[in-house]
Order: C-alpha cells, then structure tokens, then sequence
C-alpha cells in the first residue's frame, strides 16, 4: 500500500473524530439534527425535490431499506412528509417540509461557523485547492 493513502486514512480519521468533538459542543438548547443522515438526506431533498425512497437509495448506493429507516426518522420529526408523485408515478414520493428546512439551514449555519474558525488562516488559493481536492475524492467515491 502506497504511504500517501495511508496518510490519507489517517487524516480521514481525525477528521471524523474532530467533527464528533464539534457536535457535542453545541449549547444543549440548540435544537440540531441527531443524525449525519439526516442532513444528508433533506440536503438532497432541498436540492433536487421530491424523491421516492428508491431514488434517495440510488442516490447514496444505499440498499433502499437502509434509506426507508432513516427516512422513518425524518418523518417521525416532522422534518419530511410522503406525498403523490407529482409527475403522477405510483411510488409515493418524500418532500422536505418548512420545519426540515428551517432544520437544514440551522444546521448548516451551525457547520460553517465551526468551518469558518478552523479555516480562518488559509488562503483563498488554499481553501480553493482543499474544495476542489474535497470533491474530485467525492466525486471518486460516487463512481
């Protein structure tokens, strides 16, 4: 195994583990969304529309009853709702609601505040790089 993917696995790591240290320093009467798949989810359903469960599976490569109990989670919170297909398809289709998005936005904020004091330093040149780095590595994972 090459070293640099080795240095990657570990920056990954810390990543991941400087990001459960963010979350569980939020004011506890902040009201913020429990799960990672949570925002994942009403993100895509805030960009792209109403989708169905297979669609949203799709989407993430996920096994659609992965995607039905996470979406359960959403609807049970009042942050998504199950509504015709507009396109008039027999599959039932998950619509963001006004409380998920008011969720998503608070959510976001909430991200980019602790982005913005990390990445305070860098450059524009800098942070221009680590985004287009960010996503060619996501855009490699969705392939």
């Amino acid at each position: 195994m090459r070293e640099e993917i080795a240095d990657i696995e570990r920056e990954l790591m810390l990543i991941g583990r400087y990001k459960e240290l963010a979350t569980t320093a939020a004011a506890p009467e902040e009201r913020r969304l429990e799960r990672a798949s949570s925002y994942i989810l009403l993100n895509r359903l805030e960009s792209e529309g109403p989708m169905s469960i297979g669609q949203l599976a799709q989407a993430f490569n996920l096994d659609a009853s992965t995607v039905n109990r996470q979406t359960a989670v959403l609807l049970r919170e009042g942050l998504a709702e199950r509504i015709p297909d507009p396109e008039g398809g027999m599959a039932r289709k998950l619509r963001i609601t006004d409380e998920g998005v008011r969720r998503v936005a608070g959510e976001r904020g909430y991200r980019l505040h602790g982005l913005s004091i990390v990445l305070k330093d860098w450059t524009r040149e800098e942070l221009l790089s680590f985004a287009e780095g960010l996503a060619h590595f996501n855009a490699s994972i969705e392939r």
